[in-house]
């Protein structure tokens, strides 16, 4: 069997339905248009107030997508691991940017450009299947994140965080302390605090810059708030 050797950016593209399903002549169209940018950890890698280029996927790192209200207050609001799109609502509406992008590790953006993201949009049902998909999947994590606001106990905000809400698939996260308190909005300290609790209660396990979730149900009830 030989490997693949096309370029990452299209490895990406064909792990999706939506893309494989449409002509090959189709499918090297998108591919040859993608592209990819990228940058070291607290880079801005798209800024607030830009014009939107089109829809972006990290092919690898993690960025946390932050706002900046008019009184200076900095609110990180999404994480996205690798492997997962983001800002398809700011390439859906005829806006600027309304938010920063800012690498917490190392990471390389794929961009699909606007005009072929409306192309597909237009023309192609699996690609608008998915979308609906992910689009109700940020939907769900922005209640959770409403939800996480309302939280008064710090590890009630850290659970949430680690919940599949935010990280589907995935049981075992490679998350450091510091990128999960820039996601939970909390100190370091704090976050290591809230996580060797949960360590003791048998929710979850602890490696260097690794976290186990042991008992997604257990987890669960953790984060929920009290009973009124």
């Amino acid at each position: 069997m030989f490997p693949d050797l096309s370029p990452p950016s299209t490895q990406f593209l064909q792990q999706h339905a939506w893309f494989t399903q449409l002509p090959p002549d189709r499918q090297a169209h998108v591919a040859e248009r993608t592209f990819t940018m990228g940058g070291v950890k607290g880079d801005v890698l798209l800024h607030a107030g830009e014009t939107v280029k089109g829809w972006y996927a990290v092919l690898s790192g993690l960025v946390k997508l932050q706002s900046t209200s008019g009184q200076g207050r900095v609110s990180a609001f999404l994480g996205v691991p690798d492997g997962e799109w983001f800002g398809e609502g700011s390439t859906l509406k005829a806006e600027r940017r309304r938010y920063d992008v800012i690498a917490l590790r190392d990471t390389v953006l794929l961009c699909l450009p606007r005009a072929q993201f409306d192309d597909l949009l237009a023309n192609s049902l699996p690609f608008n299947h998915f979308l609906v998909s992910h689009m109700n999947l940020r939907l769900g994590q922005a209640m959770t994140i409403i939800e996480a606001g309302r939280l008064r106990a710090p590890g009630q905000r850290v659970a949430l965080y680690l919940s599949r809400v935010f990280w589907h698939g995935r049981r075992r996260l490679v998350l450091s302390q510091e990128e999960l308190g820039h996601l939970a909005g909390l100190s370091r300290q704090t976050v290591n605090r809230a996580l060797k609790s949960m360590e003791e209660q048998g929710l979850v396990s602890l490696d260097f810059g690794r976290v186990t979730i042991l008992n997604e149900d257990a987890l669960a009830a953790y984060a929920a708030p009290p009973a009124n």
